[in-house]
Order: structure tokens, then sequence, then C-alpha cells
């Protein structure tokens, strides 16, 4: 009899929260409180949002989520932490899970509730669930499938190509990603599928 299928949870799918987000919208400068919404998007279609409430000191703070997750209301508290930059110029912050209890930079959404990754040890990232061909084709051939996502990233609005007339090292890194990418051809990447 064969073995019943597992789908793991992919971490990449789910929605999620993240240090960096946090500060790019200014949720976690010190001594103030700030409140607002976060929604979730995945091909332009809505997910998921939330009502987010930062209250920050110094060197600590306190997240406030509320949000509704199939019929379900939810309000809860995340610890939010300092520690100093291992290159002394400041703070970095973290995330406390309620959890799991381990300092993080990102929490999932795992059964309804925002948590670190370590609380569900079947989760896995979408390139995890790969197999070892496709891993060894994604390494050579990794540009030219990405090859449209480099594109967007080049025209999206605002991207800065040069700074005080020298192109931007973001730039430089994706005109390399898309110029590998082209070297490749159509037939040489149908080959590749049709052989075992």
């Amino acid at each position: 009899m064969p073995k019943p299928q597992t789908f793991p949870l992919l971490f990449d799918e789910v929605n999620q929260l993240s240090i960096a987000d946090l500060k790019k919208m200014k949720y976690l400068k010190k001594n103030v409180s700030v409140k607002g919404v976060i929604i979730w998007k995945r091909n332009g279609i809505k997910t998921g949002s939330l009502t987010l409430e930062t209250t920050t000191l110094k060197t600590r703070g306190i997240a406030t989520l509320t949000y509704t997750c199939s019929g379900t209301d939810y309000n809860y508290n995340i610890k939010l932490v300092t520690i100093p930059s291992n290159i002394g110029n400041g703070l970095l912050w973290y995330f406390i899970c309620p959890f799991t209890n381990k300092r993080c930079k990102k929490l999932y959404l795992i059964g309804e509730r925002f948590m670190h990754r370590s609380a569900l040890p079947s989760g896995m990232y979408t390139t995890q669930t790969h197999s070892k061909k496709w891993r060894t084709i994604e390494k050579i051939y990794g540009n030219y499938f990405d090859v449209d996502h480099y594109y967007r990233e080049l025209y999206k609005k605002h991207f800065k190509k040069y700074y005080n007339g020298k192109p931007t090292k973001r730039y430089k890194k994706l005109k390399e990603k898309i110029k590998d990418a082209e070297r490749f051809d159509a037939y040489e990447i149908e080959q590749l599928f049709l052989m075992k």
C-alpha cells in the first residue's frame, strides 16, 4: 500500500509579519504609539488584513494584533525587544514569539495565529519541496526562469537606476541577472526538460 501523501504548510505562501516591513512603515520609532492596517495581497488579490498597533519605548515595545480568521476574532500582544547591533551602530528590533518564546525577525500565520516557524516543524519553504534534479536545474538556469521578475523590479515605479550619476548596486545586479538569463535560448531550455 502506498504511503499517504503529506502536503506541508509552505512558509512563503502564508501571510507574514516582518521587522523589516514594520521599520519601512515607520511602526518602530522610539517612544511612540502607531496604529494602522496591514493588507496582504498575492497576485493582486487580497489574502488578509489586520490592525496593528505598536507602542515602543527606548529598547522594548508591544505589537497588538487585531484580526479575524475563519470567522474567529483575535486580539493579542507580541513583545518587541532590541539588542545592540554587532557593528555597534544602534539597536536591532526583534519579535518575541508568544508561542515558542524565540526571538525572531519574522512571524508566520500558522493555524490562525502569528508565530515563529519552529512552532511547526513540518513546515517548509517552496524550494525545499523541489526535487534534487529541479534544484540542480534552478542553480544553472534559475535566472532564465526568473527574468520576468527581474524586469518587473527594473521597471517598478520609483526604482532608482542611478544615484549621483552612477548606476546603483541593485540596478547593476538586476542587469547582470538579465544578461545571464538571455544567454540561454528557448530550444536549450526545451531540451533540458526533454532529457531524462
